[in-house]
């Protein structure tokens, strides 16, 4: 395994900068995102440089007009880089850090950058690992001469320079390597899957934005202790946990990573065996940040994504979360979800109407059975109780009077 590494021992100062293309508002909004990924990455935001164009220029990603007036911003800020709101190809990451003479960043670089550091699991390593590698392939020589400039800092965790200077084809077979490590993690979960549909014990994805509050809820609900912080992507490895619900059932719960507007590809490809625990779960658990003014452009993003992983049919239960902290304004709602509540997962706010909720979505998949069971079946009985919805028992002579909500394939194994 390669070396991971951090420099943290000077700060770095960095310019955002941006095209406009559409929406002038939807790229400030994305730089104010942008910085918050900054900071997150350890690095202060001293200036911006939007630039409106049709088109985004293939070769400097803003015009050369725009490129003389961020060398001026670069000397009045005494920024040590630059952090392009959208992935630079290799041409435009070698000419502008010819130009500037600063370390060039973009978005992308910046999220597996936080990746890296938050990490935790070796299964979470591997994905990120061969995220960074896949991104930089491509981009070796233009990584290589912005990276010298400054050595550490943010940009720069993971792989590093060493890696960099290790020639296309052992980075190539590095690739396969975590491929393959990655095809292992897949088995594992497919076998772990395969049990529990085997035992009956229905799982809802945890999904939604970065920083919605997710794990938040998923501690609320369960008593994970899962790290939950007021961050970008606090919580990367994903975390299964049981939930108990009126009337005995069980769910298990699965927190996801964050969506986040403009998602690396590479990201998606590496995280697809964690992310396609949304699309093998029996419904969807949707949670927005009710208090965030981009709430709406988060849920389109959220969905956006869900559709890129080919979750398209599932229930939607969608939670608008932080109702403490929403100011006065219009409700959100959401016109995709079949269920939508109000809650506040830091307060405690609705979660015993989202248990009450849950359990009733549990039903529904479920066929009342009322019967009695001779004595010589009560092994049966266990099965209802661990996988069903037990309402009433009597012992009979002739047997248990069993009255409950079951799952279809255990009513067709009582009955048989």
């Amino acid at each position: 395994m390669p070396e991971f590494f951090e420099n943290n021992e000077m700060e770095e100062r960095v310019i955002l900068v941006g095209v406009s293309s559409q929406d002038g508002d939807d790229t400030e909004d994305s730089l104010d995102e942008l910085e918050e990924l900054v900071k997150t990455a350890g690095a202060v935001t001293v200036g911006r440089v939007i630039q409106n164009r049709q088109t985004i220029h293939p070769g400097l990603y803003i015009g050369s007009g725009k490129v003389e007036e961020l060398l001026d911003e670069i000397a009045w800020t005494n920024a040590t880089g630059i952090v392009c709101d959208d992935e630079l190809s290799p041409a435009q990451l070698r000419n502008l850090s010819d130009t500037l003479n600063v370390k060039v960043m973009d978005r992308t670089l910046i999220i597996l950058d936080i990746f890296a550091a938050r990490a935790s699991t070796s299964e979470g390593k591997i994905q990120v690992e061969l995220a960074q590698l896949r991104y930089r392939m491509s981009r070796l020589s233009g990584i290589g001469k912005s990276m010298s400039r400054l050595g550490g800092g943010i940009g720069t965790r993971g792989p590093g320079e060493k890696k960099l200077e290790v020639d296309r084809r052992l980075i190539a077979s590095r690739i396969s390597q975590l491929k393959r490590e990655l095809e292992e993690v897949k088995r594992h979960r497919e076998v772990n899957r395969v049990a529990r549909q085997r035992n009956h014990v229905p799982v809802a994805a945890i999904v939604g934005y970065t920083n919605a509050g997710k794990s938040t809820l998923l501690n609320a609900l369960t008593g994970a202790g899962i790290l939950a912080e007021d961050k970008l992507f606090a919580t990367l490895d994903p975390t299964t946990r049981m939930l108990e619900l009126p009337g005995s059932q069980k769910l298990l719960l699965t927190d996801t990573v964050g969506f986040i507007r403009k998602l690396p590809h590479h990201l998606i490809d590496a995280f697809r065996s964690t992310l396609e625990e949304a699309k093998y779960a029996d419904f969807i658990i949707h949670v927005v940040d009710a208090s965030n003014p981009q709430a709406a452009k988060q849920m389109h993003i959220v969905y956006e994504t869900l559709h890129q992983l080919e979750v398209t049919d599932k229930k939607i239960l969608t939670l608008f979360n932080k109702q403490d902290a929403i100011t006065d304004r219009e409700p959100l709602r959401d016109g995709r979800a079949d269920i939508t509540l109000r809650v506040s997962a830091a307060r405690g706010d609705g979660l015993e109407e989202l248990k009450d909720c849950l359990a009733r979505i549990l039903r529904e998949n479920k066929r009342y059975l009322e019967t009695v069971l001779p004595y010589d079946k009560g092994g049966l009985l266990q099965q209802i109780r661990e996988t069903g919805e037990l309402i009433a028992e009597e012992y009979l002579p002739e047997g248990i009077r069993i009255e409950a909500y079951v799952p279809p394939e255990l009513f067709e194994k009582i009955h048989a």
